[in-house]
């Protein structure tokens, strides 16, 4: 039987928040549930079957969190409280929605926005060791950043280290123009972007100056061992098993590492092994060490990264079939 649900919105702002750019929130709800929903001023019409418009009245008040206060609803919000509808777990989408990790320098809220990103969060927070698999967009880099500055401002660690291969996609370093740290340097800008959200620009190179924070490539930890450190260790499919062993093992006393990558885009010679496909291997039931997946479905980036993502995954089931 058809039926129709009205919600009042308290203002404005929460109608932006919840309709989203071009009504694309509002589009993405009625594909998740089959109703129809449209925005007139402050109040939401809901129609369709009964069912339909109680689920989606049930997916716009699991959100309200967000547009309750203005806040922009993303495309990974609505799909993250429909599988908190699915599976039972509205308390613990309260707690994700809820959970501030911190603050950009521009004031943002930075939460996870998926269970899979919450898992990881706390990964990082309870483990000396973490892992984290998974495709672009997925959030890997950034919130092992995010915690990790968030640990040297409490002075939970005295130097935070983000490094990684400086492995060629297709470019060769050699034509690069300047010295080795400039020829580095645009292999390692993720690890900077993820600074500057979180920290004035104009204090970085103080920092890194003072050897409190260090970026450098992979090659610069041999040799040393990491004591009273935060390390990143991002693009992990591009180590060889010799330097994700020779990295492991700088871990010192009071010292946390977060190993990222994706085994899905390693930018090695096709006969080298992953050095973290062969860690993921030999590590995987050793006591203390966390191993986090994310998957398409934590893709925070523009929509479009997700479909991407899915599209060469289904590509590459296709090629790997006899």
């Amino acid at each position: 039987m058809a039926t129709t649900f009205t919600i009042e919105l308290p203002s404005p702002e929460s109608a932006i928040a919840l309709g989203g750019f071009q009504e694309e929130n509002l589009k993405q709800l009625a594909q998740q549930t089959g109703a129809s929903l449209v925005l007139r001023g402050q109040t939401l019409h809901i129609s369709g079957l009964e069912k339909q418009v109680a689920l989606a009245a049930d997916l716009v008040r699991s959100l309200e969190p967000y547009w309750g206060e203005g806040r922009q609803v993303t495309s990974i919000d609505i799909l993250t409280a429909r599988h908190a509808l699915n599976t039972k777990r509205q308390a613990e989408l309260q707690s994700l929605q809820q959970n501030v990790i911190a603050r950009t320098r521009k004031g943002e809220e930075i939460r996870a926005k998926t269970f899979r990103q919450q898992q990881y969060i706390q990964a990082i927070q309870n483990h000396d060791l973490t892992f984290c698999i998974g495709p672009a967009g997925t959030g890997k880099t950034f919130l092992a950043a995010v915690v990790a500055v968030q640990a040297l401002l409490a002075n939970q660690c005295e130097r935070l280290i983000l490094t990684r291969p400086a492995v060629e996609a297709g470019e060769k370093l050699g034509f690069l123009p300047g010295d080795l740290q400039q020829k580095v340097n645009p292999y390692l800008r993720p690890l900077y972007d993820a600074l500057y959200e979180m920290l004035d620009p104009e204090k970085i190179p103080n920092l890194m100056e003072r050897g409190v924070i260090e970026v450098a490539p992979l090659a610069y930890m041999r040799g040393r061992t990491l004591n009273n450190a935060f390390v990143i260790l991002d693009e992990a499919q591009n180590t060889t098993p010799a330097q994700m062993k020779m990295v492991l093992t700088r871990l010192g006393f009071r010292s946390r590492m977060v190993v990222t990558g994706d085994i899905t885009q390693t930018d090695l010679p096709a006969y080298q092994q992953s050095g973290l496909s062969v860690a993921q291997r030999i590590l995987q039931n050793v006591e203390g060490i966390a191993f986090c997946q994310l998957t398409k479905a934590d893709v925070v980036r523009h929509p479009l990264v997700q479909r991407i993502v899915s599209a060469y995954e289904d590509y590459e089931k296709i090629q790997e079939k006899p």
